[in-house]
């Protein structure tokens, strides 16, 4: 009998912010389709809820002797043929990679994010992890490539070299290091990572939904398109954000010295 997608993906939120865990600490958060869909599914819901302008990406490691963040693919549903199942249309692998989406989505580690479970990393827009934890692309390994945007998304996130090593040779790059190079944005102790991803969380949420939306367009796009092509993006974008309310709400609780009340519209 198949897992409930609805038992191995969990989706919470409090206040601004809506936390979404992988539940398979058995099987070290591997990706077979119930969690493909569960992960869909939640982010949905998080996209859907106007009330929610954050979320945080986690994984439970409950009972494992060496956290695993996720081991990427779930070798024995490709095994008898469930492969397919492992993305969805809208998300790719995971139900997430090649997810559009407005919000941004902090990623918390406190263990191994290998294969799929690194480019489920890099994937999203924030990384807080712990210094136990560690990021690799293993599929050389195993005759593999990494086909869920590993290949293209390490290198812009540490640069060339240093992904270059990591991809040909399938060992993983220690926390601290990831740190260094600039993959990872918070780096504490262990049993930390959710603590210091919900401090990161309401720092954004502290700030003018709609202008974190449209800066975060930006920043993604520039490491594909062009600057007059960025340039125009950015224009249309801010006509945006100044059209709306909380512009006039930010700028009427500057003159009047208190903290802006924002609406997200």
């Amino acid at each position: 009998m198949s897992e409930s997608a609805e038992n191995i993906v969990t989706y919470s939120s409090t206040g601004r912010v809506a936390t979404i865990t992988l539940n398979r600490p058995e099987a070290r958060n591997a990706i077979n389709g119930d969690v493909a869909s569960g992960v869909e599914a939640a982010i949905d819901r998080l996209e859907a809820d106007d009330d929610v302008w954050v979320g945080i990406l986690t994984a439970n490691t409950e009972g494992q002797k060496n956290p695993v963040f996720c081991a990427g693919a779930d070798l024995k549903a490709i095994n008898s043929g469930q492969a397919g199942g492992l993305n969805t249309k809208r998300g790719g692998f995971a139900g997430f990679v090649y997810r559009e989406r407005r919000k941004p989505i902090i990623v918390a580690v406190d263990g191994l994010a290998t294969a799929g479970g690194c480019e489920i990393v890099l994937a999203a827009d924030l990384v807080i992890a712990t210094t136990r934890s560690a990021f690799g692309l293993a599929e050389v390994k195993r005759n593999l490539i990494a086909g869920a945007g590993g290949l293209f998304r390490l290198p812009r996130a540490i640069g060339q070299a240093a992904a270059m090593e990591a991809i040909l040779t399938g060992e993983p790059i220690p926390a601290e290091r990831a740190y260094h190079l600039g993959l990872v944005s918070r780096l504490v102790e262990p049993g930390r990572a959710m603590d210091e991803a919900r401090r990161l969380a309401d720092q954004i949420t502290a700030c003018a939904p709609l202008a974190v939306y449209a800066s975060r367009q930006v920043v993604l796009a520039a490491a594909y398109e062009t600057d007059d092509k960025l340039k125009t993006l950015t224009n249309e974008l801010f006509a945006g954000v100044m059209a709306s309310e909380d512009t006039k709400e930010g700028l009427t609780a500057f003159i009047e010295k208190r903290p802006p009340n924002w609406t997200g519209r």
